[in-house]
């Protein structure tokens, strides 16, 4: 503060009059000479870009100057947080309306019955516990419930119940999740499946088809199959192209052929494998011309296809092949079948599939005769061994240790040709010592579960269920598992006596795990109140592995349990009225 002395009129002379502390109004005069200072306005400057902004925060102000003033007394975070928040006023200011976007059209109608309510509370525990808790674990005596899930749906589909709206979102993520799940969950789900998928990208394998493939979104539009064929996705094509061929194959062939010369080799190999649903002779031409294909890969698919039509011009031309190495010796005591295999392979043998070079460990001529007796038909060894039935052609001796070689091949030719009395003659005896490993006779590379396939249903249980008694459960996991779910007597017993007979030899559950969660989802609910009596501890054998009694109670309580919660699951799938009863 600073004092001056007036010398103009005032109080008295010698007055002294500080400024700071009298306020004057100035006279018009002195506004005009000296106008009153005013505080200067900061120069505008351009807001800093919101990019820099985000970056100098996520960096840190120590390690990044943000790009803004710093008032006097302000730290430089401060500033940084001061200039984006008037950014994102300006931000939000200068934003201009957008058009709305285009309403999704509304969800179709699914005239399916909805599912009973204890059903639907049911489904909603499945899917909260996917993943949970129950996930893969085999702890103490509670069922697995993420096990459960794909019966609970494949029963729900044959009730044709409807997915709850409310559910199809969590139904949606399992079936995201797990492949296995799909086929059940998109038909339960319907058609909002699809119209939800096309809102959310996670879910987009729902619209390679909601559950049916029989009947595939726009299947009755040839020009949506055209455009889903020309645009779609690999995994949609493959799709699309299976569901043509099982209501339509020749539809489906000529779908193939309109790109088939511009496909890749390995998009041409799914597509020929396609061709398995509705396989004719219609396809023939197709496949002979698919023989000359430059991948290796599309040959040998092609020549299997055609090789599963016995009346095919290949299947024809590997018989040939395969009686010029093949004969009976009716001078033999008894007659024996004697084998020459072939000498070289040759260009035409190449064409219809022959692989020249075999793998390491086997030889050349084996090999090729192989392959020619895998191909060539069945039927036609009637008339080759005079006359005799697929049994009695198995059973005849074979000359030079040829036997194993040529009983494989005959497998492998019933389980493409899918047929059952060969299958039946070489699988044999189920109690046969020569079964007792899961690939029999020693040496072979006979796979007897892919023979199993090719027997009816029933068939294929009792088979199993006498292999179990005979030779126990070591070897009969792979067998359980192409049986039809649920086990059917006489196989339910014979699963639960041989798991009844490890308990008493006191091995640990544990080695027979697998078989048991089988056993879980496989048997038969009825069979719970007679599973009772294994669920109590018992006392240990001598040399039986520590504890293995309780922890044998628990497995068999579980089991238990979890076939009393199917029986459960089952009971609330009540058929609404009028609806369809489940098969």
């Amino acid at each position: 503060m600073t004092n001056s002395t007036d010398t103009g009129p005032g109080p008295g002379p010698g007055t002294t009059r500080t400024t700071a502390d009298t306020t004057t109004a100035p006279s018009p005069t002195t506004l005009t000479a000296t106008p009153t200072a005013t505080p200067t306005a900061p120069t505008p400057t351009a807001p800093a870009p919101w990019p820099d902004l985000v970056s100098a925060a996520l960096l840190g102000t120590e390690r990044r100057m943000p790009p803004v003033a710093v008032r006097s007394g302000q730290g430089a975070a401060s500033a940084l947080l001061d200039a984006a928040a008037v950014s994102t006023v300006r931000r939000r200011a200068a934003l201009r309306p957008a058009p709305a976007g285009e309403r999704p059209v509304p969800a179709p109608a699914d005239p399916r019955p909805p599912l009973p309510p204890a059903a639907r509370r049911r489904l909603s525990l499945l899917l909260a516990d996917r993943g949970g808790a129950g996930g893969g674990s085999r702890r103490g005596t509670t069922p697995d419930l993420t096990e459960l899930l794909p019966q609970w749906l494949a029963a729900a589909e044959g009730y044709g119940y409807r997915a709850p709206e409310a559910l199809l979102p969590a139904l949606l993520d399992a079936a995201r999740a797990r492949t296995d799940l799909r086929p059940a969950a998109l038909a339960l789900a319907g058609p909002r499946a699809v119209w939800l998928a096309r809102l959310n990208d996670e879910w987009k394998f729902a619209l390679r088809g909601i559950g049916d493939p029989a009947a595939p979104p726009g299947a009755d539009d040839p020009e949506e199959v055209r455009l889903r064929w020309e645009e779609g996705l690999f995994a949609e094509r493959v799709a699309l192209l299976t569901a043509l061929r099982r209501r339509d194959p020749q539809a489906g062939l000529a779908l193939l052929v309109t790109t088939w010369s511009t496909e890749r080799a390995e998009d041409r190999l799914m597509f020929l494998d396609s061709l398995r649903e509705g396989l004719s002779a219609a396809d023939e031409p197709f496949l002979e011309q698919a023989l000359s294909d430059r991948s290796r890969n599309v040959r040998a698919t092609a020549a299997e296809l055609l090789s599963a039509l016995p009346g095919s011009a290949l299947a024809a031309r590997m018989a040939r092949r395969a009686r010029t190495c093949i004969g009976l010796d009716r001078t033999a005591d008894p007659a024996a079948i004697v084998v020459e295999a072939p000498h070289e392979c040759d260009a035409g043998m190449q064409r219809d599939g022959v692989t020249p070079k075999p793998p390491s460990g086997r030889g050349e001529r084996s090999w090729w005769l192989g392959q020619l007796v895998e191909a060539a038909p069945l039927e036609g060894w009637h008339e080759r061994f005079a006359g005799r039935d697929p049994a009695a052609i198995v059973a005849l001796p074979v000359a030079d240790d040829w036997r194993t070689e040529l009983h494989d091949a005959w497998s492998r030719a019933a389980v493409r040709q899918r047929n059952a009395d060969w299958a039946r003659a070489l699988l044999g005896a189920p109690g046969a010592p020569s079964h007792a490993a899961e690939v029999a006779p020693a040496g072979s590379t006979r796979d007897l579960t892919k023979l199993l396939t090719v027997l009816p249903d029933d068939e294929r249980a009792g088979w199993v269920a006498e292999f179990i008694a005979a030779h126990g459960l070591s070897d009969a996991f792979r067998m359980l598992g192409v049986c039809a779910v649920p086990w059917a007597e006489p196989l339910g017993r014979s699963v639960v006596d041989a798991l009844d007979i490890a308990r008493d030899a006191g091995s640990y559950p544990w080695s027979f795990s697998g078989v048991m969660g089988l056993a879980e989802r496989c048997l038969d609910p009825a069979a719970a109140d007679r599973l009772d009596m294994l669920t109590a501890v018992t006392d240990e054998p001598e040399g039986a592995s520590p504890g293995s009694g309780g922890y044998w109670s628990e497995a068999f309580q579980r089991l238990v349990g979890t076939l009393r919660l199917r029986a459960t699951m089952r009971a609330e799938l009540t058929p609404p009225p009028g609806g369809r009863t489940a098969p």
